[in-house]
């Protein structure tokens, strides 16, 4: 777990809830910092899968070990959670977000030349060789926000690791009818990585 900077307690709640690791932050870095810290956690301790859910209770982390089960037993490399393929499901009011990522996803598709149809979904599980290729690396300024999850999934698909989707319920509570991607700047952090490494600017 990474406590990226909290003032409420989150990480001693944490512990007290059992969880082993807790990753700290004095000063907040942003959504991609607290992510790579995470995975140095597990790739540190010689973990062979690393995963991510969204730590604001839109995932179900039981879903976890379906997808866990894939690469246990050796059909795939990375498996990215969607909740628009046959089985997934969205609970709650969307606030038009559906619509977003669904657009988001046809456009990363067609720069990774793969078809991702959620490709925002914040729950993923693979295998903690793909962060060791030499090709990657998290360690870049520019994927402290949001650019980190898409960077490591175009990675993925374009280092020809075995990456499927995997249908996941994303929980959208009552008093959340809105995305927490604001303007037009946090909006790129998302769409560049793709666009970026599609035309050579970045590695």
């Amino acid at each position: 777990m990474v406590d990226d900077g909290s003032t409420d307690g989150t990480g001693d709640e944490a512990r007290a809830h059992g969880a082993a690791v807790v990753v700290r932050h004095e000063v907040r870095g942003g959504v991609g910092a607290a992510i790579r810290d995470g995975w140095k956690a597990g790739l540190a301790r010689n973990r062979p899968y690393l995963a991510l859910v969204s730590g604001d209770d839109q995932h179900e982390p039981a879903e976890l070990a379906g997808a866990l089960e894939l690469l246990l037993a050796g059909k795939v490399d990375y498996v990215q959670g969607s909740r628009w393929v046959r089985g997934g499901r969205v609970v709650g009011p969307t606030g038009g977000r559906g619509f977003g990522t669904r657009l988001y996803s046809v456009v990363f598709s067609v720069l990774a030349l793969h078809r991702v149809t959620d490709a925002t979904n914040g729950f993923r599980v693979f295998r903690s060789e793909v962060l060791r290729d030499p090709s990657i690396n998290m360690d870049q300024a520019w994927l402290d926000s949001y650019d980190l999850e898409p960077y490591v999934l175009y990675k993925a698909i374009r280092g020809h690791y075995r990456v499927i989707e995997y249908p996941v319920t994303v929980r959208y509570h009552a008093a959340e009818g809105y995305t927490k991607m604001r303007g037009i700047r946090d909006w790129w952090r998302l769409f560049r990585p793709a666009f970026l490494l599609r035309f050579g600017v970045k590695r």
